[in-house]
């Protein structure tokens, strides 16, 4: 196995399910719930905002824009090392959540807060599971 097919790949359960189903489709989706209107990401049982049990999956348009970020010099763990230097950052989403992700597809000192991104699909190597991450908005 190389160190690419070594990298993690998520294993959902019952809340995440859903998510990482429409990922395999090409489906950036999260949760809002019914009761009080609010946006939450990552999924979960309960509205984050006010507990409620009635959460709806939507779809989400895929663009947003970076809040903050870290460039990585340093891998973690060995799978990471041949992407270093690479960007985690966190996306403030238009539907109005933000997660947390890779900022692909561009050289990581173009990387500025404010930065315009939409989401893309990530394959990791011995796995179906698509992995969602951004890239610049061109």
């Amino acid at each position: 196995m190389t160190q690419a097919e070594l990298k993690p790949i998520p294993v959902p359960d019952s809340d995440s399910k859903p998510y990482w189903e429409a990922a395999n489709r090409g489906v950036f989706s999260f949760q809002r719930c019914r009761d009080c209107g609010r946006a939450q990401f990552y999924s979960r049982s309960l509205c984050s905002h006010c507990q409620s049990k009635n959460l709806n999956w939507e779809s989400s348009k895929g663009t947003g824009k970076v809040a903050s970020f870290s460039v990585v010099y340093r891998a973690p763990t060995a799978p990471f090392a041949g992407d270093v230097p690479y960007v985690v950052a966190l996306i403030d989403m238009d539907e109005g959540f933000r997660f947390m992700c890779n900022v692909l597809n561009c050289d990581p000192a173009s990387v500025t807060i404010g930065m315009p991104v939409r989401v893309l699909f990530e394959e990791r190597a011995g796995s179906p599971q698509k992995i969602p991450q951004v890239e610049p908005l061109k």
